[in-house]
């Protein structure tokens, strides 16, 4: 058995230039590979929603019924749901929206342990990626708005890309309603009094996201997103 010793002991093995360098140059063929990969078949989904939240939660948590709940209502408007492919609050989206007849999209990880794709994924639109930085653009290029439920740090991470993008001006402004105000609620807190108050960010900023309780407030809030714009899931 390979122990976490040993993975750091190989990670600062002695290598040579060339041995690096060889290496390097087949990685870009594959991160080349799941870009490409990723445009041909998300290009064509249509308007979809990303639904994101632990991995680790159980299917009789209220936060699960919540997921399931919100891809149901946003496929009864049209919309697709985008989901990282794998259990927990991600297996909740797909069903949601698989069992409501919508499109239900998989954007799978493969790490060695907690993530396997969920039964709930349209057939021709699974997705397995290596490499999260590319799995991460495919999130943000073909979602029309995020529901982030519940999650860990790979939630975060998601989460917090999302509105540096939007932010800084490097991405179109799009929804993002946070599902739990007691979970997120005091993380929010200290972004208001330690970042706006310290100057890290702006009064406007706050106005990137939405916290609420319910995936009926969810989902309203992306509806009236679009709806402002006369915008509907066949633009």
């Amino acid at each position: 058995m390979i122990t976490s010793e040993d993975k750091i002991r190989k990670a600062f093995e002695n290598k040579t230039w060339q041995e690096i360098k060889v290496k390097d140059s087949w990685q870009i063929f594959k991160i080349m590979a799941e870009f490409v990969e990723g445009f041909e078949k998300l290009a064509k989904i249509g308007p979809c929603v990303s639904i994101f939240g632990s991995a680790r939660t159980a299917r009789d948590h209220s936060d699960y019924k919540v997921a399931e709940e919100c891809a149901r209502l946003l496929t009864e408007r049209g919309y697709g749901v985008i989901s990282g492919g794998g259990p927990g609050i991600m297996e909740a989206a797909n069903k949601g929206a698989y069992e409501a007849g919508g499109k239900s999209v998989g954007l799978n990880i493969e790490l060695p342990f907690e993530q396997f794709h969920n039964r709930y994924i349209d057939r021709d639109k699974l997705m397995e990626f290596n490499y999260f930085f590319v799995r991460k653009v495919m999130f943000m290029k073909y979602s029309q708005g995020y529901i982030v439920l519940p999650g860990g740090f790979g939630t975060m991470d998601e989460l917090f890309e999302a509105i540096t993008l939007i932010q800084t001006g490097k991405i179109a402004r799009f929804p993002i309603v946070l599902v739990g105000k007691s979970y997120y609620g005091g993380l929010f807190d200290w972004v208001k009094d330690r970042m706006l108050e310290e100057g890290k960010i702006s009064t406007e900023d706050l106005n990137l996201y939405r916290l609420v309780d319910t995936a009926e407030e969810a989902v309203g809030h992306i509806f009236k997103f679009y709806d402002k714009y006369l915008l509907k899931p066949n633009f």
